[in-house]
């Protein structure tokens, strides 16, 4: 399950950032949200074997 939660996590940040480049406002906050949503498909997989 983790998995797929981190595969959603990271493809939707992936999309995000082609996003980004298309709109005409909010480019900065969108590629943001990318960031962040990469980051965290990383990291949850990374925090839960630690446990």
């Amino acid at each position: 399950m983790m998995f797929i939660l981190a595969l959603i996590l990271f493809l939707g940040g992936l999309f995000l950032f082609a996003v980004a480049f298309m709109v005409t406002s909010f480019q900065g906050v969108i590629f943001a949200l990318g960031i962040i949503a990469v980051c965290l498909a990383m990291a949850l997989p990374m925090f839960r074997s630690a446990r």
